[in-house]
């Protein structure tokens, strides 16, 4: 019988600050649940993180909590494949090598480019190169799916164009990446401003995130100060003004998996909005309880988050220079004899 060949995922994730509740179930959550469905490569991307200024030490430290925060959460080696993007060079050879196919101006003209650098006396290359390098990340392991947010579909949309490009150049066969967005909390917004996307910029706000490590005592305290608005109807609305209660109410759905109309019947008696923020409460804290279990016992035995993540680089390895030999092969460069 003819072995299945399974679609490839690729998805990578920044060790820039602390991973909050947006992160895990904008992203992370879903990879847990769909990760024995496909064959998924997740990488940390530590060589992105180089694009803005950063301190070592720190660099260092949230890219080991990041990979354990991983695992914590859920994603297991022998499902699927997690890995540090420097620990597999086959990403910095084929960015080069991409760089020379791709124009300019398609750099230049990249949103998230344009926005950091704004203001700006001096920018580094990397800043305007970060999209190529994302490029190499995805085309080396062939994948199929790029599950990203929003703000990251353009620069998918910049793999699939240099793909085709090198593909039209060389008569190649590089996959050509479809951007997916999870249509299911794709965006958890901010509780202290519920029209902007929670984020890792503004962390540090008190009020405005909830961190995957966060106290209990914290995280309650952070849900009762959420902002809601001056009604007390409990339903899912796409009106800016409900868009705190909608907020709640979503971080809700995707944590539970139940349906719109099963919430709306669950708080249909409900006495306001602090019964909404008492429930919502509880199921985030026995969400993140075992995880934060978890990552406090990897993150204490060294040699077993080494462990996984050199397993997970040897699997990445072997598949990004297969096809990063087969690119070398097709520009002309002759490849070293074993």
């Amino acid at each position: 019988m003819a072995k299945e060949i399974r679609s490839r995922v690729f998805s990578g994730i920044q060790p820039s600050g602390n991973v909050h509740l947006g992160n895990y179930l904008g992203a992370i959550k879903g990879w847990v649940q769909r990760q024995s469905e496909k064959d998924n490569f997740f990488c940390i991307v530590d060589l992105h993180a180089l694009t803005v200024p950063n301190d070592p030490k720190q660099l260092n430290t949230q890219t080991r909590e990041l990979s354990a925060m991983l695992f914590a959460c859920g994603l297991e080696p022998e499902k699927c494949t997690v890995f540090i993007q420097s620990h597999v060079a086959c990403h910095s050879e084929g960015a080069w090598i991409l760089n020379c196919i791709t124009p300019l101006g398609w750099l230049e003209r990249m949103t998230q480019y344009k926005d950091k650098s704004k203001g700006k006396n001096s920018i580094s290359t990397g800043l305007l190169d970060y999209p190529v390098l994302m490029a190499a990340d995805i085309l080396l392991y062939d994948a199929n799916e790029v599950p990203v947010g929003e703000d990251q579909k353009q620069h998918v949309e910049l793999a699939r164009d240099i793909a085709l490009r090198f593909n039209s150049l060389y008569d190649s066969d590089l996959i050509v990446p479809e951007p997916v967005i999870p249509a299911v909390g794709a965006r958890v917004m901010g509780l202290d401003n519920p029209l902007v996307k929670m984020s890792k910029t503004y962390s540090n706000v008190r009020g405005h995130a909830i961190g995957l490590l966060d106290e209990d005592k914290e995280i309650d305290r952070s849900i009762k100060r959420a902002v809601t608005d001056s009604g007390n109807e409990i339903r899912f609305s796409d009106a800016i003004e409900s868009a705190g209660v909608n907020n709640l109410l979503s971080i809700y759905r995707v944590i539970t998996q139940k349906t719109e109309i099963e919430i709306e019947s669950e708080f249909a008696n409900a006495r306001g909005y602090g019964d909404l923020k008492k429930r919502v409460s509880e199921v985030i804290i026995e969400e993140l309880n075992p995880i934060k279990d978890k990552y406090n016992r990897l993150m204490s035995d060294v040699g077993e988050l080494d462990r996984l993540l050199s397993s997970g680089a040897q699997k990445a390895e072997e598949i990004s220079r297969a096809r990063l030999n087969k690119i070398k092969q097709t520009i002309g460069l002759v490849l070293p004899k074993n």
